[in-house]
């Protein structure tokens, strides 16, 4: 089975080199893809890099010459809620673009791209199995919506336009709604995780460094457990 962990910078990404031997390196797109074999299966590891285009641009460039079966994005994202703190884990269940305004374009909702899905559902037999072996393992994570742009948000104004059109939205972040959007045409299915680095309010810069290298160890190695445990 050929999986793609897709991570957007270094400080997430760096802790997958901690389980894995050095393997063999390609170019897609913008990005250079680390290649491992684990646990009998072929591993691509991936630094998109920050933000919608650069997720799009180098997930797809993978998914265009590459026959890759599942892809596992990670990374940290900042809280919209009161109860979505610092170091929780958080299991997308469908993603949306909260600065896509489309709804004067047609029949079209808020964080919808005009022709494409209003939300992008992450609900494949894969991600269940991801679900099971958390339960197993005790790991406590909430589950909903997140949303995705390309700003950081880092005031209390952000927040609260966020929310005023995606209330129930648990974190924002800015590179998820566009890896699923790619999954979903590429029909590969897609499971998410993200860690909490920061609470999107005006501390959100000091939190985000002080956090992002914590959080990322935290996501790296449940994903890494995860895919020495269980068979494809």
């Amino acid at each position: 089975m050929k999986i793609a962990i897709v991570v957007p910078i270094a400080e997430e990404a760096e802790f997958y080199h901690q389980y894995f031997s050095s393997g063999k390196k390609e170019m897609f797109g913008s990005t250079e893809f680390e290649h491992f074999s684990v646990a009998g299966n072929d591993l691509y590891l991936g630094l998109t890099g920050i933000g919608k285009v650069q997720a799009a641009m180098n997930l797809t460039s993978l998914l265009a010459k590459e026959k890759i079966d599942l892809v596992i994005m990670t990374g940290s994202a900042g809280s919209l809620q009161k109860e979505v703190q610092r170091m929780d884990l958080v299991l997308p269940s469908e993603f949306a673009y909260h600065d896509a305004h489309n709804t004067s374009a047609g029949n079209y909702v808020e964080g919808q791209i005009p022709q494409e899905p209003a939300r992008f559902k992450l609900d494949c037999a894969e991600r269940d199995k991801f679900k099971d072996f958390l339960g197993k393992k005790g790991v406590a994570y909430k589950e909903g919506l997140v949303v995705t742009g390309d700003s950081f948000i880092s005031s209390q104004a952000q927040k609260d336009e966020i929310l005023g059109n995606f209330p129930t939205a648990l974190c924002v972040e800015m590179e998820g709604a566009a890896f699923a959007q790619v999954a979903y045409h590429f029909n590969v299915p897609l499971i998410a995780l993200r860690a909490i680095s920061d609470n999107g309010d005006e501390d959100a810069d000091n939190d985000f460094a002080a956090f992002v290298r914590k959080v990322g160890a935290q996501a790296a190695e449940l994903i890494v457990e995860y895919l020495r445990e269980n068979d494809f």
